[in-house]
């Protein structure tokens, strides 16, 4: 009788054809925000179909809609009675544009135990785990424990803009029992993480003026008030001595916060993932941890300004001056709510009385999700077994959209969220990097799922 441990041994000894077809994958610059690019896309999602289809997966297809860039879709549903579990993936990438790569960004490099391209961790490596553990399966065993479904998205990282229309337009490809949602990061390269939070995003535009047009700066500067300085001091009004937002914070559960300090994101964690430069260091806690301030907590960031950039300058006080910032929403806060203490802030007494408006540009919510139930208890099993740990349930300080819209429509079914990042992968940066043991204890912790999730009542 075949087990799961022999599905794993067959999984550990094909690593490298598994790593073989992940690099295959890589050298597609399937970048979804450039339009010369959506060729590629589109070029990705066939090659994917075809490969998913010569594994043996049914109904391999593309997903099509107007306006869009294609999903991927496959099945194998040959166990009645055993769940179906959907595995979500997204094989579009960011930009490499003006980055600066140790290596050509679209050709997998190998170096110090970490696999290098766009796309290696976010998210290539994250569903190529399911395949490698698909394939083991089916070659040790000539079948799946369960019913499983492939989705995987071409437009991710532009911001899932279709993804609502997919599931209106093909309810049976998302048809499932059990949900695993394969983009999401892990605490360290030896701690599996199950991700439970994540922070909602707001597009804020502030915009100051005081003048009809542009003014001499030496006939007026001292007796007017500037509007590029009234909009930087506005801005410090909403941080406090660290720089994080001082407005809006809020309270997370006393057990929660406590075991948060337990979290490997140490300053040295930090400054290293964030490449910090020598001699800057990491904010200090003021009485919470690191991870608290970057998974629970509100932040702010400014994204842009219209303050004139070196090479346009005139000795004139502008009549104007607006910035764009970026409003990360605590888990289980509502962004209007946050959007309206800001208000309070940036509106009231304006320096000078310069005008100040406000304008939202954007919004996409939080999201904080309590895991229970057996399919959990079974993930915590496989992942012990492939890691000799349990999942540790971790929170992510960026906003990804398709959760908001998985957790909105299922909401009522098990949503395991993993993936294969750690803090040293610099997704959406230069030479992003994938740990390639931690790669393959996804991929065994795969193999070990799909047989704990078998055992499970539908």
């Amino acid at each position: 009788m075949t087990t799961a441990d022999d599905v794993a041994a067959r999984a550990k000894a094909r690593f490298s054809t598994t790593l073989e077809r992940l690099a295959d994958y890589l050298r597609y610059p399937a970048i979804s925000c450039e339009p010369e690019h959506a060729r590629d896309v589109r070029a990705l999602a066939e090659r994917i179909a075809d490969d998913l289809g010569g594994l043996g997966m049914e109904r391999a297809r593309l997903l099509e809609l107007d306006g869009a860039l294609p999903c991927v879709a496959a099945e194998r549903r040959r166990c009645p009675g055993a769940p179906t579990v959907l595995v979500y993936g997204h094989l579009d990438l960011q930009p490499v544009a003006g980055e600066a790569w140790d290596s050509p960004p679209h050709e997998a490099s190998a170096r110090e135990g970490r696999l290098y391209a766009r796309g290696a961790a976010d998210d290539m490596g994250g569903w190529v785990s399911h395949l490698a553990a698909i394939e083991a399966w089916l070659e040790v065993a000539g079948e799946l424990p369960l019913n499983i479904r492939l989705l995987i998205e071409g437009e991710e990282e532009i911001g899932s803009p279709n993804l609502v229309r997919y599931m209106d337009a093909f309810p049976d490809a998302f048809e499932a029992d059990v949900m695993v949602l394969t983009d999401c990061e892990n605490p360290s390269t030896d701690v599996p993480g199950l991700t439970v939070s994540l922070r909602g995003l707001m597009d804020v535009e502030v915009h100051c003026a005081s003048m009809a047009a542009d003014v001499h700066s030496g006939l007026w500067g001292n007796a007017i008030p500037d509007p590029a300085v009234a909009l930087m001091q506005l801005v410090a009004r909403l941080v406090d001595e660290d720089g994080r937002l001082k407005h809006g914070r809020v309270e997370v559960p006393e057990a929660w916060a406590k075991a948060s300090f337990d979290v490997p994101l140490g300053p040295e964690v930090v400054r290293e993932g964030a490449r910090l430069l020598d001699g800057v260091e990491p904010l200090p806690g003021r009485g919470r941890s690191t991870a608290e301030w970057i998974w629970r907590q509100p932040a702010v960031t400014v994204l842009s300004t219209t303050l004139p950039a070196p090479g346009r300058e005139k000795n004139a006080v502008r009549r104007e001056a607006s910035a764009r910032l970026s409003v990360r929403v605590a888990p289980g806060q509502r962004g209007e709510d946050l959007y309206r203490v800001l208000e309070d802030v940036l509106l009231a007494d304006p320096p000078g009385g310069v005008k100040v408006s406000m304008r939202l540009l954007s919004a996409g919510g939080s999201w904080l999700y309590t895991p229970k139930g057996p399919a959990f208890e079974a993930a915590d099993r496989a992942y012990e077994k492939a890691w000799g740990k349990k999942l540790v349930q971790i929170g992510v300080g960026g906003s990804i959209p398709f959760v908001a819209m998985f957790g909105e429509r299922f909401g009522d079914l098990p949503l395991i969220l993993n993936g294969v990042m750690d803090p040293r992968t610099a997704a959406h940066g230069p030479n992003e990097s994938m740990d390639l043991a931690l790669f393959e204890r996804a991929v065994l912790a795969n193999v070990h799922l799909y047989a704990e999730l078998a055992a499970l009542p539908r």
